[in-house]
């Protein structure tokens, strides 16, 4: 069974920065779009940044200019940068990805457990 690994959370200043990451398990055959969402308590999981396999990126307007999403083809592997980080940015965040276990595989949506971000004084 694969399962997507996301590390990188904890607690930060305000103004400050952390970055994540996040893989899969064990080796995959591809992944396709990969992206992060986030859910504080009370509000729903909403869409954080989201990157294509070519590298075509979305963002949130609550995040734009302040958190850059990246990806490693060779690994599987998507990053989220970020910087200028404010109160409102705690919140869980959770990895998500298109993967294809196998060359025969059809893509399946994984999601990761999630990693805490608190962003306090």
């Amino acid at each position: 069974q694969v399962q997507l690994v996301e590390s990188g959370g904890g607690l930060v200043q305000p103004g400050g920065s952390l970055r994540l990451s996040c893989a899969p398990s064990r080796n995959i055959f591809s992944a396709g779009a990969m992206g992060w969402y986030r859910q504080a308590p009370g509000n729903q999981r909403e869409l954080v940044a989201i990157i294509t396999s070519s590298g075509s990126t979305n963002y949130a307007d609550s995040v734009k200019g302040r958190f850059t999403i990246s990806r490693d083809n060779a690994k599987n592997t998507v990053y989220l940068q970020m910087n200028s980080l404010k109160p409102e940015d705690t919140a869980v965040y959770y990895c998500n990805a298109n993967l294809r276990r196998n060359r025969g595989s059809p893509p399946y949506a994984y999601w990761g457990e999630g990693t805490q971000v608190t962003v306090s004084s």
